[in-house]
């Protein structure tokens, strides 16, 4: 047997820390996962200890230890990826001094407003993304505003991955795919803003140094490399945003190749080579863990949550297989109903928090199949929406999507989605996503191969191409017309019904 060296990609979500071990031939060698606690103090609060995510990833040291027997004496080489947007504030000393204010969390909108009306175009212009309550910049203000006493202790402010990074390393950076996501960072001149910082009272010393992805950015710290027992000197790379990275873990390299993601909310995600001015904010457009690059993110805040959602009303217990086995009875239309996905608000194209979900069309000879396949067919059509607005504005025509997440689960599904986008969509042999695209990094900055080509070549694998059938392109093409219908028809009314009683 050929001993080889490996590469560890770790992935910091927000309910486990992932581990992606990959060796020199690309291939992946073991995937582990470690839980942790989230803390819900209020509703819409949203929060964790991040000294969880530390112990978190000792633990994940042990069962790689346990799991492959040479991890510990051929490991070379860690990278990361994270969630975004999530705050963690500390010490001069690294030492968190509150919990992590997460990405999902919405206390800020009070914040958000305050910025959006004071500040709005400049943030826009310099940023080049909406004030929203997931980013940092919020979180950073609220602190300010309801705990003054923990701000004037901060010294450091860290997103997550960077905070797992710096006590792996004691060093302190972070990328510039996270940055972007801080509403801190000017993402053209890629350096934190002097005007947002004095605007805001935000000391720079308090900001990490900012990298590249692929940058090597330390190695292993002695006590912790003596602790469990590693041979090597081990480097770290700096990693990304969960989103970037993950789309390094799809093979993503091409700006005719886009991402449709059906998790519990929705992304449709395209590589960018330039900034475009023309988004105005209209998508989520951040730096890309690729030097140089970026992306664009249309999302549907309900895609997956959706179906669940669905699914639970009719048959809590059944699989999703099963639930979704006769959508294939149905024919495209559904029988003549429409979904739209709005049970939680919509991001993109109407960044509205306040319209909700419909059925239009519903008859007495509709059978539950025909609901089903509605809510499928619905959820693809907003992520429509993202893709013809990407198509729209940029004058690009997307030649290939790679879906992945539940609707790459499902073969009709797929099929809808290919006759909906009218684009080739192919899948993954193994979604591992951000897990995998971090432990590309780690393979890249220990010199396995020498372009992202290369290291997409040996590491990815498609299958099920789907190409879409023109009669059914004709058919959905008439009918997403009527779907954008919907939304201008039944805002104002859903609007008013999620108003507040008098």
């Amino acid at each position: 047997m050929i001993e080889m060296d490996y590469v560890l990609g770790l992935d910091l979500g927000t309910s486990s820390l992932k581990g992606d071990l990959l060796d020199e031939s690309g291939k992946t060698v073991c995937v582990a996962s470690t839980e942790y606690e989230l803390l819900t103090p209020k509703s819409g609060y949203n929060e964790q200890n991040p000294n969880d995510w530390v112990q978190a990833c000792y633990r994940l040291f042990e069962k790689m230890s346990q799991k492959i027997s040479d991890f510990t004496s051929n490991l070379i080489g860690i990278s990361f990826s994270g969630q975004m947007h999530s705050l963690v504030v500390a010490d001069e000393d690294g030492n968190a001094l509150r919990p992590a204010i997460l990405w999902n969390d919405v206390r800020t909108t009070k914040q958000c407003n305050d910025i959006t009306e004071n500040f709005g175009e400049e943030i826009l212009k310099i940023t080049k993304n909406l004030v929203l309550e997931g980013f940092t910049l919020p979180k950073i203000l609220w602190i300010q505003e309801n705990e003054p006493e923990i701000w004037k202790k901060v010294r450091k402010i860290f997103l997550p991955k960077d905070y797992l990074r710096y006590f792996l390393t004691g060093n302190f950076q972070m990328d510039y795919s996270d940055a972007a996501g801080t509403l801190l960072m000017d993402i053209k001149e890629k350096k934190w803003s002097q005007v947002i910082l004095k605007k805001y009272n935000i000391p720079i010393e308090y900001l990490p140094e900012l990298v590249n992805s692929f940058d090597f950015v330390g190695n292993l710290d002695e006590n912790i490399k003596k602790s469990y027992g590693f041979k090597n000197n081990i480097k770290i790379f700096a990693g990304g945003a969960d989103n970037a990275v993950s789309s390094l873990g799809t093979g993503l390299n091409d700006y005719e190749t886009a991402i449709a993601s059906t998790g519990t909310s929705g992304v449709f995600l395209s590589l960018e080579d330039s900034i475009h001015n023309e988004y105005n904010g209209k998508f989520h457009l951040f730096n890309h863990a690729l030097p140089d690059k970026y992306y664009s993110m249309g999302v549907t805040l309900s895609a997956g949550q959706s179906i669940s959602w669905f699914k639970d009303l009719i048959a809590k217990s059944e699989s999703y297989d099963k639930f979704l086995s006769n959508v294939s009875d149905v024919p495209i239309g559904s029988n003549g109903l429409l979904f739209t996905p709005y049970i939680s608000g919509e991001r993109t194209p109407y960044f509205d928090s306040q319209i909700r979900a419909s059925f239009i069309g519903l008859n007495d000879t509709h059978s539950l199949d025909d609901l089903k396949r509605a809510v499928i067919e619905g959820v693809t059509f907003s992520l429509k929406d993202s893709q013809v607005l990407m198509e729209s504005l940029r004058e690009k025509e997307f030649r290939r999507i790679i879906s992945i997440g539940g609707g790459a689960k499902n073969k009709e599904w797929l099929q809808i989605q290919a006759d909906i986008f009218n684009t080739q969509v192919v899948t993954l042999d193994t979604e591992e996503g951000p897990g995998l695209g971090a432990a590309m990094i780690a393979a890249m900055g220990v010199g396995w191969f020498e372009t992202v080509e290369e290291c997409v070549a040996h590491t990815i694998t498609y299958i099920n191409k789907i190409d879409p059938i023109s009669e059914n392109v004709a058919e959905y093409k008439k009918i997403y017309e009527l779907y954008t219908q919907v939304y201008p028809y039944t805002k104002d009314i859903t609007h008013a019904l999620s108003e507040d009683p008098v």
